[in-house]
């Protein structure tokens, strides 16, 4: 990169208002510059290759389906030249360990991006990962003492589709609506709820639909006593 350059940053954000504070964050520092923005994943990879970002700031919950999907796809389209750094709601534990496995160099809590976000930026630019010290703490734990424990939260037994469903019924989205979002036909989206149920352990539609609620409300995972 030329001396003085700014840093190119591609935000990916369905929330307008979020999507406009970050813009005004990044732009008001020297070496940072926002090239572009997208609500969606199909928006994104138009317009990823031709903006040439040099980092990609990813929010997990889009409007027509996963950041998981387009993590993945930019370390495809770019060779892995171009780094992503996520943004969640929630249960960063889970998540993190999840989109750095899917290739993401860094992950953030969307109410900790106003102090955090150009941190995260710079130290992945210059080829670092990024996570917070409770993300860091934990996954050198899990390393360390215990190898097994990322098999203790139930929802780690989900794939990534399989999450991405749970988290929509959770927000209150029909089969018909998960169907379309997600271009699936509503016979597949049952197949998965079946699945989910069946990992979760439930035998009854609603107390899934409960405990899908309680934790995109309240990011935390509920016992099954609700």
């Amino acid at each position: 990169m030329v001396k003085n350059e700014k840093s190119k940053i591609l935000i990916v954000e369905d929330h307008p208002i979020f999507s406009m504070g970050l813009r005004e964050l990044i732009n008001q520092e020297d070496d940072l510059t926002v090239c572009g923005q997208a609500e969606s994943v199909q928006e994104a990879r138009k317009i990823l290759m031709s903006l040439n970002p040099d980092l990609v700031i990813v929010d997990l919950s889009l409007k027509d389906s996963s950041g998981f999907d387009l993590i993945q796809d930019i370390g495809s389209r770019s060779g892995g030249r171009i780094p992503v750094l996520v943004l969640s709601m929630h249960d960063e534990s889970l998540h993190a360990q999840r989109c750095l496995k899917a290739g993401a160099r860094g992950y953030i809590m969307k109410q900790e991006a106003s102090v955090s976000v150009v941190k995260a930026i710079r130290r992945i630019l210059k080829g670092y990962l990024y996570v917070s010290e409770k993300v860091s703490s934990r996954l050198l734990e899990t390393v360390v003492k215990h190898p097994d424990a990322m098999h203790e939260s139930p929802l780690n037994h989900l794939t990534n589709r399989e999450l991405e469903i749970f988290q929509m019924i959770g927000r209150g989205l029909y089969p018909g609506e998960i169907a379309d979002r997600l271009h699936l036909s509503t016979k597949t989206v049952g197949t998965y709820r079946e699945r989910i149920k069946a990992k979760l352990g439930f035998s009854h539609g609603m107390d899934l639909v409960r405990y899908a609620v309680i934790w995109v409300e309240q990011g935390i995972i509920p016992s099954k006593k609700i």
